[in-house]
């Protein structure tokens, strides 16, 4: 008989990335986009008007990024906690009818990844790689107050439970649609 642990680092098959997605600023429309940059400074590059780091000139030390090891723990409600957003893509439609919609989408969640075909909440607390990006699930993704507009009245009440993870981008590079989304060896220590 497995223990625990061992349950909860088993995983069926590896996901994939459905959907894309970047808020230019704060309240603004969400855009569907076919790749995104991750950074472990900022999260995601033009999400919220957020741009790559100044380079750090080594031989001058003149101010840029700062180094932090990639295995720093997160602070708890510190930095970076809330870098990346990501939606469970089979949670789409229980919040749809739930708000009583057609649909519901990850533009109006105002979520960065739509990912299908591995349970994304099993993914809190450890670290996972999406293409070449390695992120740690640093929590739940509850709904705001926004939910109200966006799904209409009972919004908010519809995604809870629902609202997917956030993450912190460990190692950065590009996210693509269609990328494979796996589990990496381990919880977070």
């Amino acid at each position: 008989m497995k223990t625990i642990q061992e349950l909860r680092d088993t995983f069926p098959r590896p996901g994939a990335v459905e959907w894309l997605g970047l808020r230019p600023a704060r309240r603004a429309p969400v855009q569907a986009v076919m790749q995104v940059e991750a950074h472990p400074l900022v999260g995601l590059i033009g999400d919220h008007g957020k741009l790559a780091p100044p380079r750090l000139t080594a031989l001058t030390g003149e101010a840029g990024e700062e180094a932090r090891p990639a295995n720093a723990p997160a602070i708890p409600g510190g930095p970076g906690r809330r870098q990346v957003t990501l939606i469970q893509a089979e949670h789409l439609p229980v919040i749809a009818a739930l708000a009583g919609l057609e649909a519901a989408s990850p533009e109006q969640l105002r979520r960065n990844i739509a990912v299908r075909g591995i349970p994304l909440l099993a993914l809190k607390d450890r670290r996972f790689q999406i293409g070449e990006v390695i992120l740690e699930g640093t929590g739940e993704c509850h709904p705001c107050s926004r939910m109200e507009e966006t799904l209409g009245e009972g919004g908010y009440n519809a995604v809870r439970g629902h609202g997917g993870l956030t993450a912190r981008v460990i190692r950065g590079g590009v996210i693509r649609l269609g990328d494979e989304v796996r589990p990496l060896p381990g919880p977070v220590t």
